[in-house]
């Protein structure tokens, strides 16, 4: 079967690519030396999700890869992780438009890994066994608080799922000459072959390679960007101000984000909504113990801070060559081929020509499907386990909780489509922005105060769990960029493109106010019962068996 997938899958890919051989103003020629690298790459890592399938045979494997992942290679994965499209495609190319502002994203999505690394990483290991809400719902309510972390799982991982599709849509179309939609499609039925059959395992493996391959590419994207100005970033800011339409204005604040509410809604959102995503929180159950956890964290953050200084330099040199007289050629009717998300694709080109452009683009949509995998794998736990086996059916056998799982991520894959369609037009690192402003505000108070607050009950917890949701939901609909760029209204009802400040203050507050007015017995006991948490989140005692409550 899975061979058939992968052979209707390639077929479907070459047929798409043969059929667009004219292209209309917007297109152009195929790159055969780039296309020939994206085939290889498709079929390594589907040879890799094979391979996967064969030792794929409990929920623990699928889930966790059964737990025998390391810590250096669980690193390599998370940072595989967490550079994504739009780490990689999304800053770069917020960086291209308004300079200073894109750095501020690099350093935000930077500064969350503390908190996992010294607050979250060992305990959530020795309380944890496939998602966050074993962690959440430890001595709470099970059903109340499965129920709310799987709806805020899921809204994390559309939105974050609805970025990655645009970039790899747009990456395609670059590459192909194939419209958008198809390229969406394509990509959605390769998601769907890689999390159904290869599970944990092959996505833990697609995103270590992926991650070798993408900081070796952007490393040499930078040096050879730095290698034209004497390896002097001095120089090459002062060609970026010379070549960019808004000259010195690159180099401040306000180009993208216009007041200080905004940027601390933005900082907060990413700061903490790392340590709510649920495909990250997902991968320190792959490795043995609370040490390989931690191990796991520190080389995950040494790999993303590297990357975010390399990709600060990529994004000025972008500004600095497209924008020059040579870098016309990359534009159509007045705008750059593909939008701002391909700057450091076509930089690609301008550096190491078709070849570079082959490895870097094959490596873009390699850093695509490693997290829509993971992303998906995530979404379909949060329904599987968490709400099926937990919820629904608690003595559903692992055979039914993997089958609702794949049945899961096809309906997963569908949905990505088709919001990856709708909303071609936005910068896929404003889009993750938006996710991790609904983790930090629904998954991340309650993941906190569950394992550092004894006063914290089920009531509590749900109520403002579902506040913080809420709220954040609500507010970026009513938002600018969905309520007057998706929704084409005049006038956005709430004026902040970035809620965070504002969902994360309802939720923890909620969480408390609630908690506290909560006297019943329920409570009571679910007090008294931190103290074994407690013990066990500090010294992993339990940790090897399930997870009790």
């Amino acid at each position: 079967m899975l061979k058939i997938l992968a052979l209707i899958s390639i077929i479907a890919l070459s047929a798409f690519a043969a059929g667009d051989a004219t292209f209309e103003a917007t297109k152009r020629d195929l790159n055969i030396s780039a296309i020939i690298m994206f085939f290889v790459f498709i079929l390594g890592t589907l040879g890799i999700t094979y391979w996967a399938a064969k030792k794929t045979k409990s929920a623990s494997d699928f889930y966790t890869a059964g737990g025998g992942i390391t810590g250096f290679q669980n690193g390599l994965a998370i940072a595989g992780d967490y550079m994504s499209a739009a780490a990689f495609l999304g800053v770069s190319g917020l960086i291209y438009m308004k300079g200073y502002d894109g750095v501020i994203y690099a350093v935000s999505f930077l500064v969350g890994w503390p908190v996992i690394l010294f607050f979250m990483a060992e305990k959530l290991r020795n309380l944890g066994k496939f998602t966050f809400a074993d962690i959440a719902a430890y001595r709470l309510g099970q059903k109340e608080i499965r129920t709310l972390a799987a709806f805020g799982s899921i809204s994390v991982v559309i939105l974050y799922l609805i970025a990655q599709m645009v970039g790899a849509g747009k990456l395609i179309q670059v590459l192909f000459g194939m419209d958008y939609e198809y390229a969406v499609i394509m990509v959605g039925a390769l998601m769907i072959v890689y999390v159904t059959f290869g599970g944990m395992l092959a996505t833990t493996w697609v995103q270590i390679i992926k991650a070798c391959l993408l900081l070796t590419g952007v490393s040499f994207m930078a040096v050879m960007v730095l290698y034209h100005f004497n390896f002097s970033f001095e120089s090459l800011a002062a060609k970026a101000v010379e070549n960019h339409k808004s000259g010195e204005a690159i180099l401040s604040p306000g180009g993208f984000i216009t007041d200080p509410i905004s940027a601390i809604s933005l900082g907060m959102a990413l700061m903490l909504g790392t340590a709510g995503l649920p495909h990250v929180l997902m991968r320190f159950f792959t490795v043995g113990n609370a040490k390989e956890a931690r191990k796991s964290v520190v080389y995950a953050t040494g790999f993303v801070a590297y990357f975010w200084v390399i990709i600060t330099i990529v994004g000025f040199g972008a500004i600095a060559f497209l924008n020059s007289a040579d870098g016309a050629q990359y534009f159509v009717d007045g705008k750059l081929f593909g939008g701002s998300n391909m700057a450091s694709v076509h930089l690609s080109h301008m550096l190491g020509g078709n070849a570079f452009l082959g490895f870097i683009s094959a490596v873009a949509f390699a850093t695509i499907l490693a997290v829509v995998s993971g992303l998906t794998l995530a979404g379909a736990s949060a329904i599987s386990h968490d709400i099926y086996a937990n919820v629904i059916n608690p003595n559903a056998s692992d055979e039914k909780v993997v089958k609702i799982s794949k049945i899961t991520v096809i309906i997963i894959g569908i949905i990505g489509v088709v919001l990856g369609i709708a909303f071609e037009s936005q910068n896929i690192a404003y889009m993750v922005g938006l996710a991790f402003g609904i983790a930090a505000s629904a998954n991340f108070p309650i993941l906190f105060l569950s394992i550092y607050w004894s006063g914290l009950t089920t009531r509590g917890a749900f109520i403002g769990g579902f506040m913080g949701l809420l709220s954040a939901v609500a507010l970026v609909i009513l938002g600018p960029n969905v309520w007057v760029e998706i929704l084409k209204n005049e006038k956005a009802i709430f004026p902040y493109a970035h809620p965070a400040l504002f969902s994360v203050t309802i939720a923890f507050v909620s969480i408390w106010f609630f908690s506290k007015l909560d006297n019943s017995p329920r409570a009571k006991r679910e007090k008294e019962l931190f103290r074994g948490q407690n013990v066990r989140a500090n010294t992993g005692i339990g940790a090897a068996g399930a997870v009790s409550h």
